[in-house]
C-alpha cells in the first residue's frame, strides 16, 4: 500500500510540475490550432512505455488501478470483470496484466464515466475485442462526433470514436448491475463535469467512482463548453455524498483514494468559490479581475496552485455568466 500511494503521489507530482512548466506560453493556447495528443500527454508528463500499473485493493474482488490517465476501478469474479474507465489502449495490456494477478481474465464490461480521452481511449482496444462498454446517453452522443476540448491553457479536438468503441448500453439517470455477487450502480444527476457523467457506486463495498467530477490531484477541471456546470457539480457531489456517507470509499477521476469526509470538504470548496466569484460578476467584475484576485488562495496549500490548474477560477466564471446569459435571453 506505501508503494502504490508513493507511486500515485509522484506522478500527481509529476504532473502538477509540468503544468507549472508548461506555463505562459499556453495560457494563450486556447486562441491557437488545437494540440495535437502527443503534444498534450507530454504537457501532463504522461508516458506510456515507462509508467507501469500500481493496484490498490479496496475490498474483496474490488481493486483500483493507477496509470496514465484517469483511475481504474476493477470488479473482478467468477462472472467476469467490470472496469470503470479505461486509460488509453496503450495502456490496456497492463491493466490486462493487472486484472490477470488479482485473479481476472480479459475485460468483459468497460464503463466510462464520461466521454474524456483520458478517460476513455481505452475503448479504442477494448471494444473491438469484444468488451461490451457503458456509458450515459449524453456521453455516448459525443464519442459519436469530434468535440473540442478547451482547458483554458490549451485546446484538444476529440475525434468521434469508431463505432466498435462506442458504448453499447446507454443509459439515462440509472442503471443497476448485479454482478460478481454484488449491485453496481450507475447514476446520473446532471451536467457536472461535462453534461454526460455517471458516478459508479459498488454497494457491497459502499465505495463509489467519480470520474472527473471529483478530482482529488488538484482543482477540477469543468468542461463549460460541453455541457459542465459549476452548481451542477456541486448538486453531483451532494447527491452522492448523501447515498454513501462520510464513511464511503470515494475513488476520484485522478488522485488517491479517500473517504466522504473528503467529499464533503471538495463540495465545501466547490461552493465557497463559487459564491466569491459570484460576488464578484454581481459587483460587475470582468473574467481576467475576478481571476487576479484569487478566489481560491485559502484553498491552495492543500489543493495546489490554481494557477497550474485547467484553468479552475475562469471556468466557474464562464459557468456562471452562460447560465445568466441564458436565463436574460
Amino acid at each position: 500500500m506505501k508503494n502504490v500511494l508513493a507511486a500515485l503521489h509522484a506522478a500527481t507530482a509529476a504532473a502538477i510540475a509540468a503544468l507549472a512548466a508548461f506555463g505562459a506560453a499556453a495560457q494563450t493556447q486556447a486562441d491557437n490550432e488545437p494540440m495535437p495528443l502527443d503534444t498534450l500527454l507530454r504537457t501532463f508528463n504522461w508516458d506510456f512505455d515507462n509508467t507501469e500499473v500500481t493496484t490498490q485493493k479496496i475490498g474483496d474482488g474490488l481493486y483500483v488501478f493507477f496509470g496514465v490517465g484517469g483511475n481504474i476501478a476493477a470488479s473482478v469474479g467468477d462472472q467476469g470483470t467490470l472496469i470503470v474507465d479505461n486509460m488509453f489502449p496503450q495502456m490496456i495490456p497492463k491493466v490486462e496484466a493487472a486484472i490477470r494477478s488479482v485473479g481476472g481474465d480479459g475485460v468483459d464490461f468497460a464503463i466510462n464515466t464520461h466521454w474524456h480521452f483520458d478517460h476513455a481511449d481505452g475503448n479504442l482496444a477494448l471494444g473491438p475485442a469484444g468488451t461490451w462498454i457503458v456509458a450515459q446517453r449524453n456521453s455516448a452522443a459525443r464519442m459519436a462526433s469530434d468535440n473540442l476540448l478547451n482547458m483554458v491553457r490549451f485546446q484538444y479536438r476529440q475525434p468521434a470514436y469508431p463505432a466498435a468503441a462506442r458504448p453499447a448500453v446507454v443509459f439515462d439517470d440509472r442503471l443497476r448491475f448485479q454482478f460478481n455477487g454484488g449491485e453496481i450502480d450507475m447514476v446520473h444527476v446532471g451536467p457536472a463535469h461535462t453534461a454526460g457523467d455517471a458516478v459508479v457506486i459498488f454497494r457491497e463495498h459502499n465505495a463509489a467512482h467519480f470520474g472527473d467530477v471529483f478530482n482529488n490531484a488538484g482543482y477540477p477541471y469543468i468542461d463549460v463548453d460541453n455541457g459542465g456546470d459549476v452548481d451542477g457539480m456541486i448538486a453531483f457531489c451532494q447527491a452522492i455524498l448523501d447515498e454513501v456517507g462520510e464513511a464511503g470509499v470515494i475513488i476520484p477521476g485522478h488522485g488517491p483514494v479517500t473517504d466522504g469526509k473528503a467529499l464533503a470538504a471538495y463540495i465545501d470548496m466547490l461552493k465557497t468559490v463559487r459564491e466569491r466569484v459570484a460576488a464578484q460578476m454581481a459587483a460587475g467584475k470582468p473574467l481576467m479581475e475576478v481571476v487576479a484576485s484569487r478566489p481560491t488562495a485559502d484553498f491552495d496549500s492543500a489543493i495546489g496552485p490554481e494557477l497550474q490548474s485547467l484553468g479552475f477560477v475562469d471556468r466557474v466564471y464562464t459557468s456562471l455568466k452562460r447560465k445568466a446569459d441564458q436565463a436574460a435571453d
